[in-house]
């Protein structure tokens, strides 16, 4: 009987388990761009550039982090960028940090890199 007892107590504590981890995972929303065309990243003139302002709006990148990201990518440090754009260093660490949650990417290089490919800066 002890014996009965104790394997449904255990199924059930499996069964508890299972569903508390069901129901706690996060839920992961989908969204497909369809205007997300990479393209090889190539030496360019600037007359040659074209902004691909659809996947610009898409990303719900702002002018002012469009500005940061081209700053970046010109070797420009957050200090240098915050002089530049006449802005404090914290507001440039929280533009360059939207623009990283936007392009899904976790370094400057990355996001750089990845801007270039999608046609968002030269």
């Amino acid at each position: 009987m002890e014996i009965y007892i104790g394997s449904i107590a255990l199924l059930f504590t499996g069964l508890g388990i299972w569903l508390a981890l069901k129901l706690m995972s996060p839920k992961v929303e989908v969204k497909i761009v369809e205007q997300l065309i990479e393209k090889p990243v190539t030496k360019q003139n600037n007359d040659e550039f074209e902004l691909n302002e659809a996947l610009l709006l898409d990303l719900g990148l702002s002018k002012r982090e469009l500005e940061v990201l081209e700053l970046m990518a010109s070797g420009l440090s957050n200090q240098e960028i915050a002089g530049k754009l006449f802005v404090s260093l914290n507001t440039v660490k929280t533009h360059t940090s939207n623009v990283f949650e936007k392009l899904d990417v976790k370094r400057r290089t990355q996001a750089i890199e990845k801007a270039r490919r999608l046609s968002l800066i030269p």
